[in-house]
């Protein structure tokens, strides 16, 4: 039998992902009794499948004071956990392909700039010495030497070991059905194990936080799409920075392979929340159409038929416990042979493992971190549009601040939720 959540606390968050564990994380550290809920395992979605890259490259200009604090985070959290968490500042480097990505990063830098971040433009030459044999063609590189990168696949469940080891219950397998209200006012949640008394929910769960939004009467324009990635077998370093281009992205990872993938190759299953909520969407896709694919299939009939739910029924979030999506074989294999042509280094490796994650994205490509409007109590942490594990330390430790009564550390309004009321 599962073990029972206690029948009150003072925060419940909902989702084991690194947004919910780190709210809990510093919500222990500022004393607040909190109880985190998880459908399925920690880490099991994006959260555990994303590339590993924490990086200020490249960054929403409202993101940059975020993960300038977070990249100081998971300093601080990997020499804290007793846990090696291949923590590495190896850098971050986009290659100059195009005359408009050399805009692009020109006019990028400017917002780094604010920040007196170290990033800058480096030439052919500078860019062939970081990247010893180099075969892809470039006009010189993006590189900001101060990024870092982590194993997402150990990184969340380590940190959710410690939590449990301080004595904050984690909760896996432990749907939260509903949020109970009362005067507008949150009272609780309902799970599948029973009731727990709050007067504070964060809701961290990732693709699935629409969902839930909308059965508390908010509609959140997010939708999730899906990316395919995969791991090699063991190579020789290339180079410790991580390494972005149009054809191929790749990470060194600590068990001597390297994870590779390629940015925007995303498919989206066609669900009706698409067709809701397409409008806000129209920018991206005019921009993107190419790199992404769309399918109707198995989601969509699921979809129309889900019925509503409430705290004694069984709910969506328990009839799939994890988001396992097919990665996409023929793109990883283009993704693969890229890598060899670029990275002679990995001439010689094979595919170890591939796999897929659902990504929760908005229509501006930056989070929703604080208040939802009109529901007194409910805290929201989601659409973190695919590069949430760099900041999730950051965004975990602003929506403590919040749930414990306290002023952020950043300034939010750039992700409040009523930018889409």
């Amino acid at each position: 039998m599962p073990p029972q959540p206690p029948s009150s606390t003072e925060v419940v968050v909902i989702g084991g992902g690194v947004a919910g564990v780190s709210t809990a994380w510093y919500l222990d550290r500022l004393g607040v009794p909190v109880v985190l809920c998880e459908k399925g395992r920690i880490a099991g979605e994006q959260s555990s499948r994303n590339w590993g890259w924490i990086r200020k490259q490249g960054r929403d200009p409202a993101e940059l004071p975020l993960i300038i604090q977070s990249l100081r985070f998971w300093a601080e959290i990997a020499a804290e956990l007793p846990e090696d968490i291949g923590w590495t500042v190896g850098g971050v480097t986009y290659l100059v392909e195009t005359d408009a990505d050399a805009a692009r990063y020109t006019a990028w830098l400017e917002h780094a700039r604010a920040y007196q971040l170290d990033s800058r433009m480096l030439s052919v030459a500078e860019t062939d010495a970081l990247i010893p044999n180099l075969r892809a063609p470039h006009r010189g590189a993006l590189h900001t030497p101060s990024d870092a990168r982590a194993e997402p696949a150990k990184a969340v469940p380590a940190m959710a070991r410690m939590l449990q080891a301080s004595g904050v219950p984690v909760f896996e397998s432990c749907a939260v059905r509903t949020i109970e209200r009362a005067a507008g006012r949150v009272t609780g949640v309902v799970t599948e194990h029973g009731r727990i008394g709050c007067s504070t929910v964060v809701l961290a769960g990732g693709a699935w936080s629409r969902l839930m939004l909308e059965q508390q009467g908010f509609a959140l324009p997010q939708l999730q799409v899906i990316s395919s990635v995969q791991r090699t077998t063991a190579a020789p370093l290339i180079a410790e920075t991580t390494v972005g281009s149009a054809a191929v992205s790749i990470r060194r990872r600590a068990d001597g392979g390297y994870t590779l993938a390629k940015s925007g190759a995303s498919r989206a299953e066609l669900v009706p929340a698409n067709l809701r909520h397409a409008r806000p969407y129209l920018p991206v896709l005019q921009r993107d159409w190419r790199k992404l694919k769309f399918r109707l299939g198995k989601p969509f009939l699921d979809a129309l038929l889900e019925k509503a739910w409430d705290g004694d029924t069984e709910s969506p979030f328990e009839r799939t416990r994890v988001l396992d999506p097919t990665p996409d074989h023929g793109l990883l294999d283009q993704v693969l042979a890229s890598a060899k042509a670029a990275f002679p280094q990995l001439a010689d490796v094979r595919s170890a493992e591939r796999w897929a994650g659902a990504i929760d994205v908005l229509p501006d490509e930056i989070p929703v971190l604080g208040p939802v409007p009109g529901i007194d109590g409910l805290l929201v942490a989601t659409g973190f549009s695919g590069h949430g594990f760099g900041i999730g330390p950051a965004a975990g430790y602003v929506t403590a601040q919040l749930a414990a009564g306290r002023t952020p550390a950043v300034d939010l309004g750039a992700f409040s939720a009523a930018r889409f009321a």
